[in-house]
């Protein structure tokens, strides 16, 4: 199978629209969490997130067109626009057909349901908008994406609640993989700060009530959280096969060299007990990179942990990780459940591993969470530091790693496995490398 590297990374968050200023803030240990302006949530239990600030659609899209744009789809094309910038991609210069686009979202235009809805009820059917389906279908990131830059290769999105953007990444690597593109355009991307959003994971019980205290509400795997806080944007992706970026001299960031995806089978919202199906998706993501990098393969007689648990030469390898980009949401089980599955894979060497979370300072993506996620850790790569888990201010007895608390690290990092989990069960881990030739 073909190697895959990254090539470019682009992004929009409540941290920043560019990459510039997403990892200086992230860095610097910066809280993005404010006080909701997008809309009236005065009479909302929930009164903050992490909003994007200072984005114009009208600096991707004239006037008509960016009125026919949900933000979900501009946010997309944001951030790739950037990735390929920073790619150097002549798109004059590539097969087109080899190039393909997996963007996915975890609820898509929900901004324009809730808007022609209200023209719905009040003016009736005829007023509703001749573009209102495409402005709201999820693939239409995807779409926008491919059309605007005339790629004709694998053109698909994925719908894994949290765990979207992850998964798209991993697909899109797997698409290169087994030779069916030379380039992917990979990514999350959301906009879901909206009455009906808000209201609805507030419902739910899920979000954090900390209004009085919005910088402080984002408190991953810290003793007093009590829950996530939303956020939006995007991130997105350059993938490359190897030979490919290395015949035009594309600028290499780091390489993909793991991927999985499990199920926990267990419950609509919450995640499996202990983080059984995180803790095997870990594990495989990581003898995904075992097997791509050594071309040894293992039979599973037995389950997957213990299986891998017992063999020292995966042991060995999995040694080599230095640094966990956690899902770590903020809430109180899937913080302790993480921390869990983690312990189950690395065992001892859990507590010499540099683990953050980086929703702690722009909030919880949602289906942008692990394309924003996936550039951090790119950049960790790229730059030597770990950027911190803030807010950290009471532990937690039951999760006593080392979550590189309030302060970014420097370390030299090989190895970055990256976690997302999501409703329904859902989970996706991804390996980068730092890029040796």
């Amino acid at each position: 199978m073909k190697r895959v590297v990254i090539t470019g990374v682009g992004v929009v968050s409540p941290a920043g629209n560019n990459t510039k200023d997403f990892w200086n803030n992230l860095i610097s240990g910066k809280s993005c969490i404010d006080y909701i302006t997008k809309f009236d949530a005065s009479d909302f239990p929930v009164k903050i997130a992490g909003e994007v600030r200072n984005f114009d659609k009208l600096n991707y899209f004239d006037r008509k067109e960016a009125r026919r744009i949900d933000e979900f789809i501009a946010y997309a094309v944001a951030a790739t626009e950037e990735a390929l910038n920073m790619s150097q991609l002549d798109l004059n210069k590539i097969n087109k057909e080899r190039a393909g686009v997996l963007i996915g979202s975890g609820i898509g235009g929900i901004k324009t349901i809730e808007e022609q809805h209200e023209i719905l009820l009040k003016k009736g059917p005829k007023r509703i908008s001749p573009f209102f389906v495409p402005m709201e279908i999820i693939n239409m990131a995807t779409g926008y994406v491919s059309i605007r830059y005339g790629f004709k290769g694998p053109n698909v999105s994925v719908v894994t609640a949290c765990a979207t953007g992850t998964h798209a990444i991993g697909e899109a690597f797997r698409k290169i993989q087994f030779g069916e593109a030379d380039i992917m355009i990979a990514g999350g991307t959301e906009m879901a700060i909206t009455p009906l959003g808000v209201a609805g994971f507030a419902a739910a019980r899920a979000l954090s009530t900390r209004n009085d205290e919005p910088k402080k509400a984002s408190r991953p795997f810290e003793k007093n959280r009590d829950g996530f806080v939303m956020g939006e944007g995007a991130g997105v992706l350059i993938l490359e096969s190897l030979d490919h970026a290395l015949k035009r001299g594309a600028p290499i960031l780091a390489e993909l060299v793991g991927y999985a995806t499990t199920g926990d089978a267990y419950h609509i919202t919450a995640p499996a007990p202990e983080g059984e199906g995180m803790a095997r998706c870990m594990a495989l993501a990581l003898y995904d990179a075992f097997k791509n990098e050594t071309k040894k393969e293992f039979t599973f007689e037995k389950g997957v942990l213990e299986t891998l648990n017992n063999i020292q030469e995966f042991q060995d390898y999995i040694s080599q990780v230095d640094y966990i980009n956690a899902h770590g949401t903020s809430t109180k089980f899937n913080d302790l459940y993480e921390t869990m599955a983690i312990k189950k894979v690395f065992k001892d060497r859990a507590y010499d591993i540099n683990i953050s979370s980086i929703k702690s300072m722009i909030g919880h993506l949602l289906g942008a969470a692990g394309g924003a996620e996936c550039v951090a850790s790119v950049l960790a790569l790229k730059y030597k530091h770990i950027p911190p888990t803030i807010n950290y201010e009471e532990p937690d007895p039951e999760c006593d790693l080392n979550y590189t608390p309030n302060k970014a690290v420097k370390r030299d990092i090989r190895y970055v496995l990256k976690n997302n989990f999501g409703f329904g069960g859902t989970n996706a881990c991804l390996v980068f490398k730092k890029f040796e030739e």
